[in-house]
């Protein structure tokens, strides 16, 4: 099976989509990953979803409402933040925006007058460092390599700091199975109660909401379509008539039922 994540190699999405395949590709963008999967180029995506500090990754959302696929598994990695450079006297730090403001307050503390530069990965800032004795990068303490310092480990404000990443593969893929189902709903309209509808769905029938987020439809100016996490799979028969509730109030707009899966943690 091959692969496609964020790059270049080196990456915390490389590292978790070493989990799922032997074989793995780059490319400098979630979007960029998702079209990738839902034209048939690679079997499987794996995509950042949300992080314990930083929350979702918008553009992550964004992709999986635009295109056709499935979600088939959710790894959630550990994130350890290390200060990486060829020496201290760097003056920028360059890294992902999730990452720089994952350390935000480190970096305050430690290096005030550093400035930030947000590029496209944390390893697109590792190499970043590599080339210019003037900026440092933040990343995984073993992508230091041979020719970087480890100037301090740890950085990240929180020791709970972990991401869940999202398995995307072609919509033939989708599985009622697993522990755990997405779906994204554009109700594609706009009155008292509508979220409430949606939500008793799944309160009605004790299912618990995991997550819950709303995003512009790009339709209009305060159009939203949500994003559901639901702790249970399709082939629960009291998730499979809340779908249907779903997508009765939904009549007018469209649901997305991403599929069913399940959680794998990867500690390395």
């Amino acid at each position: 099976m091959n692969a496609v994540t964020l790059g270049p190699a080196g990456t915390y999405s490389h590292r978790a989509a070493r989990a799922v395949a032997a074989e793995v590709s780059f490319r400098e963008s979630v979007t960029a990953i998702v079209d990738a999967v839902a034209d048939g180029e690679f079997e499987r995506g794996v995509v950042p979803i949300e992080n314990s500090i930083e929350g979702s990754v918008t553009e992550s959302l964004d992709a999986l409402a635009d295109y056709d696929v499935a979600v088939t598994r959710e790894v959630v990695t550990p994130i350890r933040h290390a200060l990486l450079a060829q020496d201290d006297g760097f003056d920028v730090v360059a890294s992902h925006s999730q990452a720089l403001a994952q350390c935000r307050n480190w970096l305050e503390a430690n290096y005030p007058d550093a400035g930030l530069e947000a590029v496209a990965s944390t390893a697109r800032g590792v190499e970043r460092a590599r080339e210019d004795a003037r900026v440092a990068g933040i990343g995984h303490p073993d992508n230091a390599g041979d020719d970087l310092s480890i100037l301090a480990q740890d950085i990240q404000d929180r020791t709970s700091n972990a991401t869940r990443f999202l398995v995307v593969a072609p919509e033939s893929a989708r599985s009622d199975a697993g522990g755990k189902t997405t779906l994204i709903v554009y109700p594609n309209a706009n009155y008292p109660g509508l979220l409430l509808e949606l939500l008793e769905a799944f309160a009605d029938r004790n299912l618990n909401l995991s997550r819950i987020e709303s995003r512009p439809s790009g339709e209009r100016l305060g159009d939203y379509l949500f994003h559901f996490d639901v702790d249970a799979g399709l082939y629960e028969d009291h998730m499979a008539k809340a779908v249907e509730d779903v997508e009765a109030i939904a009549d007018n707009g469209w649901v997305k039922v991403l599929g069913s899966y399940d959680t794998e943690h990867v500690l390395d």
